[in-house]
């Protein structure tokens, strides 16, 4: 009762704020700045790695940028948040494991949670790349920005970020003493379901040897005790505990030189995937029922020490940022996502890199040129475990190790042709290479590639001498263009045209299941492995604000053309359950178009907004993705995964000035996706969703001190992490497959995300 009496306050206090809004008159000037003054502050990036930051409407990147103010505002807790604050964006967890990052990017991503496929959309924090996607979707705090670049990043941000890249940037130690506390609590209204999740977070920061070193702590704790109700047992599942701690030091030894080192340790334990089987459940509730609650335990470590050295050659910077990382994960769920022991799997991960970015930013007259180099190395070991008891009692043991090196060089110019007009000409360089040990996931004794146990050499003795696996190596190397123009009609004012490229490199299939498919695979193209995946993106793109910066639009038309496209092809089988093939499927196109904006209707209204529409199609198809044994234009005329026709949303933020009493700051924010298809033979989807979420803020007299209530999905729209087929028919199944527009699926594994929550939030800052 409590939680449906704040979601009906919070309501209410939305709808009256927007109502009474416009008609509200500003008697009194406050010198307090208003939290639509905070958001209409200039936000600046840092993803054209110039010497200094810039302003976002003044870069030829199509970006959607949030400061600080904007994630407090918008209630982000974590990057999946995102998702519904952009055009043609999808930060979306995988499922199968917490925290495993499924992102894609105006219709480039990926659809697996195999950790040897590289991201599509890369993602970085404070300038170093996270070469897996395990661990990424992790609560956020102490955020001084995130920038969402759309579009292939290839050149700054080297390979591998097809789709676009994702830029966290953590706060930094301050010079002058300041802290803050954190604490919410939420849960589901529905009390047919689960408890509470909680969090507190705390920082501290200030100088530690006054105009010479500057240090900084915080620590965030978060206890959830499951959204879920698994109907197997009556308990709560999708439980939690996770902490991170976070230090940095700044060290200014000369005006001119500056070092600033961060170091971040986090631990998560809770559940595994809350899986609902879509023969047993209607795929828009909330039920399920599982005998295996399975787990996701994982530690990671990440580090970066960034050293600026301000020199007098062309006014510039040289910067260097070594980065490394270390993650550990083990997990277990019931894939069969049935009170019935029908499919089990486990999997342990472990994943250690080391990377140092060097690069000059100066001017030189007109032209603005940033160069470097790059270099990444990484090592993964991944295992993983099958038991399918109906077929077999023995375990199915498999999975793969890699080594993986990555060298770059780039530069980039920026070309003042006129006062108005600049050319932007960059090339990169890059070489990769990776050697790979894999083991087929058959029945065979237990064995561990975290542990150094696998060996992919061999027979399976299990399987009749069968071979274990294979190893081998590849290496790729390409130079990545970028081609542009932008053109300054005023000062709040700018268009641009650009063309890029960008590749994703092959790699090896860590979860084979199906030998003859493989080798098949092998036979046609000559290669252990899949091939690199390439992308030509041609833009064109305008920025707009007034001249107070209360109206802001900017638009983008992009055609992407992928050559190789890399796809993990799912298809069910009775003795291996889920039968995922890494293939080089096909080449396609995407055309799209995206809006967003502001307008700020008087100094306490601001109302945002978001558009973005996508058409996919094939253009060529060399694997047979339908499954019936042809390649002809059935599979021609298949959806392509991940690429919603329709994204658009709308916000408004109201601040009340209450004088003495404070303030109040009202949020609300709509957002909608279509229906997208999961794999790439259409037999899997993920419904639309229509997503509100609330906030309302009383900002007390206490200077620093704030309380808030919120909503957040508050339609209960069901989402999923995935839609993965099984050979396990239901009562609710037709028996068979058919594409998504027909009919239900025989058997569907669908990893369920948090439906409706309200929640309350103290912060203090000082």
């Amino acid at each position: 009762m409590k939680f449906r009496n704040m979601l009906a306050l919070s309501a209410s206090a939305i709808v009256f704020a927007a109502g009474a809004a416009v008609a509200q008159d500003q008697d009194a000037e406050s010198t307090r700045e208003n939290a639509v003054s905070r958001v209409l502050g200039t936000v600046t990036v840092t993803a054209t790695k110039k010497a200094n930051v810039e302003n976002v409407q003044d870069v030829p990147v199509a970006v959607s940028a949030f400061n600080s103010d904007t994630l407090d505002a918008l209630n982000v807790t974590t990057l999946e948040s995102l998702s519904y604050s952009a055009p043609n964006v999808s930060l979306d967890d995988v499922g199968t494991s917490r925290g495993t990052a499924n992102f894609a990017i105006r219709g480039l991503g990926v659809n697996s949670s195999i950790p040897s496929i590289d991201p599509a959309v890369g993602v970085f924090i404070d300038g170093v790349y996270l070469g897996i996607n395990s661990g990424v979707v992790v609560d956020l705090f102490d955020i001084d920005s995130i920038e969402v670049l759309r579009g292939p990043q290839g050149l700054l941000f080297g390979r591998n970020t097809t789709g676009g890249a994702v830029v966290v940037n953590t706060g930094n130690p301050t010079d002058e003493f300041h802290y803050k506390v954190r604490a919410n609590v939420d849960g589901p209204v529905d009390g047919d379901r689960g408890g509470a999740n909680s969090t507190i977070q705390g920082t501290i920061s200030g100088p530690l040897i006054e105009g010479k070193l500057n240090g900084k702590f915080g620590i965030a704790y978060n206890s959830d005790a499951g959204y879920f109700k698994n109907q197997f047992n009556g308990d709560n599942h999708g439980e939690l505990q996770a902490t991170t701690y976070r230090g940095a030091l700044e060290f200014m030894p000369t005006d001119s030189l500056t070092f600033l080192g961060k170091l971040e340790y986090s631990d998560s334990r809770g559940d595994g995937p809350s899986g609902q089987n879509r023969s047993y459940f209607d795929r828009y509730s909330f039920d399920f029922s599982i005998n295996n609650p399975g787990l996701a335990e994982s530690e990671s470590t990440l580090g970066s020490l960034k050293t600026d050295l301000d020199v007098d050659f062309g006014n510039g910077v040289i910067t260097n940022i070594f980065g490394y990382r270390k993650y550990d994960g083990v997990s277990s769920g019931d894939i069969d996502a049935t009170p019935f022991t029908l499919f089990h799997s486990n999997a342990e991960i472990a994943q250690e890199q080391f990377s140092d970015e060097l690069r000059y930013a100066g001017t030189f007259g007109k032209a603005d040129v940033t160069t470097g180099l790059y270099y990444f190395e990484q090592t993964l070991d991944y295992t993983e475990i099958r038991f399918l008891p109906t077929v077999t009692p023995a375990g199915f043991y498999g999975g793969g190790s890699l080594d993986h090196e990555v060298f770059g060089v780039f530069a980039n110019v920026d070309y003042s042709l006129t006062d108005k007009l600049i050319a932007t000409v960059g090339l990169r360089y890059s070489t990769e290479e990776k050697s790979a040990d894999v083991v087929y996931i058959q029945p065979r004794p237990a064995c561990s590639f975290v542990e150094g146990t696998c060996d992919a050499g061999g027979t399976n003795p299990f399987t009749g001498g069968s071979p274990n696996g294979f190893s081998d190596s590849d290496k790729w190397s390409n130079w990545t263009p970028k081609l542009g123009l932008q053109y300054f009609w005023s000062d709040n004012v700018q268009s641009y045209a650009l063309y890029t490229k960008g590749f994703r490199s092959g790699g090896y299939n860590f979860r084979i299941t199906d030998i003859p498919i493989f080798l098949d695979y092998v036979d046609q193209t000559g290669s252990l492995g899949f091939d690199e995946e390439e992308v030509d993106s041609y833009e064109l793109g305008f920025k707009a604000q007034s001249e107070d910066g209360r109206i802001q639009v900017n638009g983008a038309t992009f055609i992407t053309k992928i050559a190789n496209m890399q796809r993990e092809v799912n298809t069910s089988n009775p003795t291996g359950a889920v039968v995922q093939n890494i293939i080089n499927t096909a080449d396609g196109s995407i055309f799209g178009i995206e809006v967003d904006g502001r307008l700020a209707f008087t100094d306490s209204l601001l109302g945002t907004f978001n558009v973005g529409m996508m058409n996919a199609e094939y253009d060529d198809v060399f694997f047979d993705l339908t499954g019936d044994g042809v390649i002809d234009s059935t599979d021609l005329r298949l959806d392509m995964p991940r690429v919603p026709e329709l994204t658009w949303g709308f916000g408004v933020i109201k601040d009340f000035d209450l004088g003495s009493n404070g303030a109040v700051v009202a949020t609300a924010n709509f957002q909608h996706r279509d229906k997208i298809v999961y794999t790439d033979s259409n037999f899997g989807w993920v419904q639309p969703a229509d997503m509100v979420d609330v906030n309302l803020t009383w900002e007390t007299p206490v200077d620093g001190l704030s309380a808030s209530i919120y909503g957040k999905n508050l339609l209960d729209e069901v989402q999923v992490g995935n839609d993965t087929q099984l050979p396990f028919p239901g009562p609710l199944s037709t028996g068979i497959q058919l594409p998504y527009q027909d009919s239900p699926f025989a058997g569907t594994f669908s990893p369920l995300k948090k439906g409706r929550l309200v929640g309350v939030e103290l912060t203090y800052s000082y």
